[in-house]
């Protein structure tokens, strides 16, 4: 027997097993599990196991859904919806209150069974998930309240089809269910195949609480099952998972008109500059990549070190892997759990073997008997490896050195991804400077997968789009005020071959150029086309290439600052006033007025879209910051093509973007002598850029592009299957902006600002810190 004195010299870890009777009684006492719809369960017909992976030992057997399976649960939930929107904020919000409290009754109970079906360690579903599960619902019971009055005008979305992962069962489950609740919509939910028994535990406190029926209901399967999901006639769906995944629903959506929220892969930067606390960064490293089997998609598994301390941060860090505990889940002594399936680990494996065939060294990362593999990391990987290229979700890590910060901000964005990082640095200046060069949607400093409900979650490129958690979340789950239509035709001009005019037309005959960088270009090939009052520049795929390299250039248009571009859009303003007849006749006053109009308004709005610092966790400063995309494709309208052409690209400029905007295809002249007004205006070449031409051809073409980040689709959508499946190759965002009066008060207001940019939420310490709070335990 081993001596007390014994344990005092070694400080060895004794076993301390999670007693998980309970979780297995409740588990033997079901046997077989159905889906939940319309508030009970089903008989199943077909099922499937579900293992622990730490043992290999039958948890239950789970219903495997089909088409049929999803139709139900989707007419369920379009039954229930319109009596679950009808309710007040408040009574929405003493359920969603209720959820948080029974989620807290069973914390033990809940964390048990996620360990057991996913194998993460019991400290990690204990302190982290289940607790921030019942965060999710209390936040979101308050936006339940607070609905109204903080998104006036918005209505629920209708039913949302939400397909969660594997690595956060439960807690995927909150970030979805608890704000489209919430927002008055109705939820049809598919778990991962792997891991479905939390969810069903959670269906069970749907019903404890009195939920009314067909408010929630869960649908367990494959991947089919989750692919009838996305075929099925709901109005959201809302994805975390695989990049490819992701993709494909993207495309299977083109064209539909249905909100979309992607949340997907990573391969997130942990920078460490020189100047950085080490121990603490290495600390860092344990939390954000081993702790949780490296089995997240934000996991800081690009590791970047500052040249000059990448020896001693090294030898810290393999100090610190070594004393790592690889074990049984339950243990509460456990550090590393189990690969949540045998392919997962396989999956690692093989990433691992082409990595080393590719001339990279792995430490550690030994394959153990069972679902376990030890803590690793390559070394002297170079960047085009595929160990540094996929994404290995597994506890492997890369390390790789820079010598300046310049090369760090180009080493972490040298990736496909855009959903997290995390950088060191004892210097606030230098910590926040890295930040905003970034390219991510969540940046932590100081610290490693920091997570709340009220500070927005989300990625970039192709780690998705759209935001879960915090006023961004709830964004997602909501309609934007309804507008009247209106229809999508062009105005009478006069005719370019006979020479007749319309009334107030000016008998104008013009032949007109592209314009992109600031100046005026001569088409592609020269190619031109009639339209009403001249000829137009017949645009093509080089023009677009042109166009948005032009566009990159103008990068220090976001940096001058909201009082700087409002400046300018001020002057827009001024010097279209100065030229108001002339423009009025070949557009007509009303257009013109409104032209006038707009300039002014988001010239106001151009400082005024704040961002918002978030109640989050103690001592921290957690900042939400509104970030221009970049550059926005616009497909303008074809009515109204002056009013319509500044209603779109004047709040995507005045939030810091360029743009490169294909005007009214019969009627393009309306825009194009614009770019005197712009030149006058001081506005930096690059800013705004226009090709002319016929929009079949030029719009899939640009929302394709991969520069472009994001893209609008103007006045109507006749072919708008066709760029969402174009812009689905790189997973931009696509909005289709419903035809209006583009002279109305509905063609302008922060519906167009928010669309003009995404959430990026950065994470900051601040105070005397609890001990551990810059992790994600805290």
């Amino acid at each position: 027997m081993t001596r007390v004195s014994e344990i005092m010299q070694t400080m060895e870890y004794g076993p301390s097993v999670e007693d998980s009777a309970a979780a297995r009684d409740w588990l033997a006492a079901r046997g077989t599990f159905g889906h939940f719809i319309d508030g009970d369960f089903t008989d199943p017909a077909e099922t499937f196991e579900t293992r622990d992976p730490a043992t290999g030992d039958l948890l239950a057997h789970v219903a495997q859904g089909g088409p049929d399976d999803v139709a139900a649960a989707v007419a369920a939930a379009r039954r229930a919806q319109p009596g679950w929107a009808a309710l007040t904020g408040h009574a929405r919000a003493r359920f969603l209150y209720a959820l948080a409290r029974h989620v807290q009754k069973r914390e033990r109970f809940l964390s048990v069974l996620e360990t057991l079906d996913n194998g993460k360690p019991i400290r990690e579903a204990r302190d982290i998930d289940v607790p921030l599960v019942a965060r999710h619902f209390y936040h979101h019971a308050g936006w339940a309240e607070l609905r109204d009055a903080q998104f006036p005008g918005h209505a629920p979305l209708g039913v949302c089809g939400q397909i969660i992962p594997w690595n956060f069962p439960l807690l995927m489950l909150a970030w979805k269910i608890a704000p489209a609740l919430a927002a008055g919509n109705t939820v049809v939910l598919k778990p991962a195949e792997y891991t479905p028994l939390t969810a069903l535990a959670f269906a069970e406190i749907c019903r404890e609480i009195g939920l009314p029926k067909g408010v929630v209901n869960i649908v367990t399967g494959d991947g089919a099952t989750g692919a009838a999901l996305v075929a099925a006639e709901v109005d959201k769906i809302a994805f975390t998972g695989s990049t490819e995944v992701g993709r494909g629903i993207a495309t299977a959506l083109a064209g539909t008109g249905r909100k979309l929220t992607l949340e997907l892969g990573g391969k997130s930067p942990f920078v460490v500059m020189e100047d950085a606390d080490l121990d603490a960064a290495v600390e860092g490293v344990v939390d954000g990549i081993w702790f949780n089997q490296g089995q997240v998609c934000c996991a800081g598994s690009r590791i970047l070190v500052a040249e000059s301390v990448a020896e001693r941060f090294e030898a810290l860090m393999r100090a610190r892997m070594a004393r790592l505990r690889v074990g049984p889940p339950l243990d509460k002594s456990t550090d590393i759990g189990a690969i949540v399936d045998p392919v997962q680990k396989d999956r690692i494996l093989s990433i691992c073997r082409a990595a080393t065939d590719a001339g990279a060294e792995l430490v550690g990362g030994e394959a153990q008997e069972g679902c376990f593999i030890a803590p690793g990391y390559l070394r002297d990987i170079a960047p085009a490896n595929p160990g540094m290229e996929q994404e290995i979700f597994g506890p492997i890590a890369t390390l790789s050195t820079f010598r300046t910060a310049d090369e760090a901000v180009e080493l972490a964005n040298n990736t496909r991804y855009g959903l997290a990082a995390s950088v060191w640095s004892e210097s606030a200046t230098v910590a926040t400077d890295l930040a905003a060069r970034i390219k991510a949607g969540v940046v932590w400093i100081n610290a490693a997968n920091l997570f709340d409900a009220a500070a927005p979650f989300g990625g970039c490129r192709e780690s998705g789009y759209g935001r879960e958690g915090g006023a961004a979340g709830m964004l997602d789950y909501l309609a934007a005020p309804a507008v009247e239509a209106a229809p999508e035709t062009a105005p009478t001009r006069p005719d370019a071959v006979t020479g007749a005019e319309a009334p107030g037309s000016g008998g104008i005959d013009r032949t007109a150029k592209l314009y992109y960088g600031g100046a005026q270009k001569r088409p592609d090939g020269g190619a031109m086309y009639a339209v009403p009052g001249g000829l137009a520049p017949l645009g093509g795929r080089k023009d677009i290439r042109n166009a948005v390299e032009a566009a990159t250039k103008a990068g220090k248009w976001a940096a001058m600052g909201g009082h700087a571009r409002a400046q300018v859009l001020y002057y827009i303003a001024e010097n279209l006033a100065v030229r108001a007849d002339e423009f009025a006749a070949r557009s007509g006053r009303a257009e013109v007025d409104a032209a006038i109009a707009r300039a002014f308004h988001y010239a106001a709005w151009a400082d005024k879209l704040d961002g918002r610092t978030v109640a989050a966790k103690p001592g921290h400063l957690v900042t939400v910051i509104p970030e221009p995309y970049g550059v926005i494709g616009i497909a303008c309208p074809n009515a109204q093509p002056l009013a319509g052409f500044l209603s779109l690209v004047l709040p995507a400029i005045a939030m810091g973007n360029a743009v490169v905007a294909i005007p009214a295809q019969d009627d393009p002249l309306a825009v194009t002598d614009l770019y005197q007004v712009f030149d006058t205006s001081d506005l930096p070449g690059g800013v705004v850029n226009i090709v002319t031409g016929a929009r079949a051809d030029l719009a899939p073409t640009l929302a394709a592009h991969e520069v472009v980040a994001a893209y609008w689709h103007g006045g109507g959508a006749d072919d708008l299957a066709v760029v969402d499946r174009a812009a689905s190759g790189n997973l931009k965002p696509v909005w289709a902006v419903p035809s209006r009066d583009w002279t109305g008060p509905d063609a302008q207001g922060e519906v167009f600002l928010h669309r003009a940019v995404r959430s990026k939420t950065i994470w900051l310490p601040y105070g005397a810190l609890p001990a551990g709070s810059g992790s994600a335990a805290y």
